[in-house]
Parts: C-alpha cells; sequence; structure tokens
C-alpha cells in the first residue's frame, strides 16, 4: 500500500471557504502518471500539484480533474505554503522547476508571491460568438499567450457574465480570462476553461501573468491591487517588472492528511 501526504490550501484568501482551493502531493519519488491524475480526479479541485525534490529546488506539476496542464499559480501558491508552513522548508525564496520553465515561490511578510514569467496579451480577431456565448460584447479580444483575453468597458459587465459553458469549450484556447477596470481596485477579473474540466475557476493566478502586463499599459502603472470576482472570490497584488510578474496573495490551510492507495 502507498501512503502520501495531502493538503488542500486555500490560496489568494484568509478567509474559510474563500480564494482557489488547491491540492498538494508531496513526493519522495515521481508515481505514474495515470496515478496522479486520478488522484486529481478524485480531489475534483481545479488543480493538484505534486512536487519531488531536486537538486536545484522542486520539479513541479499540475493536473486539473480531467488533464495534466502546463502551468497553475494558485497551486504553485500552495505549493510553496505547504513546504514553508507544514513540512519544516528553511528558505523563504524556493525555485520550483516546471514544463513552463523556472517560477520562484517567495514568502516576504505574511504574504506568499509567485515570481512568473510576463505575457504581452496582443490584439487579434477570433471567429467566435463572444456576445452569445457571454451575454456581454466585449469591447476588445487580445491573445493573451495559451489565453483569449476579453476586456470589457466596467466592472458591473464582468459581473454580468453568464457564460453558455458547452459552448464556451469550442473556444480555441487554453481559457477565457475577462477583465475591465475595478470600482475600488486597479481591475477584476474572472476566468473560464471548460475545455479543461473547469467552468469558472476562483482564483487564477496564471492569469496574472497577462493581466499585470496588460494593466501596467492601459493604466501607466506596475504595482497593483485586484479582485477576481468569481463566487469564492479573492485578492490578487503584485508588481509587472518587464519579462517577469511577481503575483502575491494570501493562503490558509483547509486540510491535512494522507492518501491511501493498494499497489
Amino acid at each position: 500500500m502507498i501512503a502520501l501526504k495531502i493538503f488542500h490550501i486555500n490560496s489568494f484568501s484568509s478567509e474559510d471557504f474563500k480564494g482557489n482551493p488547491a491540492g498538494v502531493v508531496p513526493l519522495d519519488f515521481w508515481i505514474s502518471d495515470t496515478l496522479m491524475q486520478k488522484i486529481a480526479n478524485q480531489n475534483g479541485l481545479s488543480e493538484t500539484a505534486f512536487f519531488v525534490k531536486t537538486i536545484r529546488g522542486f520539479y513541479i506539476r499540475w493536473f486539473t480533474p480531467d488533464v495534466e496542464v502546463p502551468i497553475c499559480g494558485h497551486a504553485t501558491l500552495a505549493s510553496g505554503y505547504v513546504l514553508t508552513e507544514f513540512l519544516g522548508h528553511p528558505e523563504d525564496r524556493i525555485l520550483f522547476e516546471s514544463r513552463s520553465g523556472d517560477l520562484e515561490f517567495v514568502k516576504k511578510g505574511g504574504t506568499y508571491y509567485l515570481d512568473f514569467p510576463a505575457f504581452t496579451p496582443v490584439d487579434t480577431e477570433v471567429d467566435f460568438p463572444f456576445q452569445k456565448v457571454l451575454g456581454v460584447k466585449p469591447a476588445r479580444i487580445l491573445q493573451a499567450n495559451e489565453d483569449i483575453m476579453a476586456v470589457f468597458n466596467s466592472e458591473e459587465e464582468i459581473r454580468r457574465i453568464r457564460p453558455d459553458f458547452s459552448a464556451l469549450a469550442r473556444l480555441k484556447a487554453r481559457g477565457l480570462i475577462v477583465t475591465a477596470a475595478g470600482r475600488e481596485v486597479d481591475f477584476v477579473c474572472r476566468f473560464f476553461a471548460p475545455g479543461l474540466g473547469i467552468n469558472e475557476d476562483p482564483v487564477t493566478g496564471s492569469s496574472f501573468t497577462k493581466l499585470f502586463p496588460y494593466w501596467a499599459a492601459e493604466l501607466n502603472k506596475t504595482t497593483f491591487v485586484a479582485q477576481q470576482i468569481s463566487e469564492r472570490g479573492g485578492t490578487v497584488t503584485g508588481e509587472y517588472r518587464g519579462d517577469r510578474v511577481l503575483i502575491g496573495g494570501d493562503a490558509m490551510a483547509y486540510l491535512r492528511g494522507e492518501i491511501y492507495i493498494k499497489n
């Protein structure tokens, strides 16, 4: 029988039942891809992270209930939180190696940060019925690395969006970021990825690798306070640093335990 530690961490929130819950499974050695996918599927969270120690730091992988994904922000933040708060990692900076290159977790005061690469969105034309699928017409459509970004005129429009998820799953992208300037924060956003088995992600750390560069140009500033206004919701702070972004937020533990699997 295999016994594995497991943690459920709420990233980008300090409140119960808020932020984005991530599964974290520390490993001494890699188990099979099939087993990792089955664990992620049974967890039923938007992502479950698995990591193994390396010479430089840790190698990390992320699985939704349906597929492995190349990058995930909130589950990386959760992994760093587990290492520093539960597993006795002695340093406040942790290097994660991944399919998307080197990623860093930084603990600074009472806030946790991700040091991720930045991706500048570019205007694009997409043959897709956004107004019909979302119920609101975007003001601007951009290609944001593997995502599509739809910009709207107001926070109220973002709140009114009720997607047709079966239709949205046909969008040729990892997911859809929707965003607008905020009333009380710099900007608000939501993220939909039904094609990955995630209709709406509560707080999507990786989307801020595109959102910070976009809003840096629009607002002529480099530091931000933003809110992802999903049902659970979460607050994200950060900084645009040219080719990198610093993505910050709180985190708190919801569950710790063990998984038991027969050989």
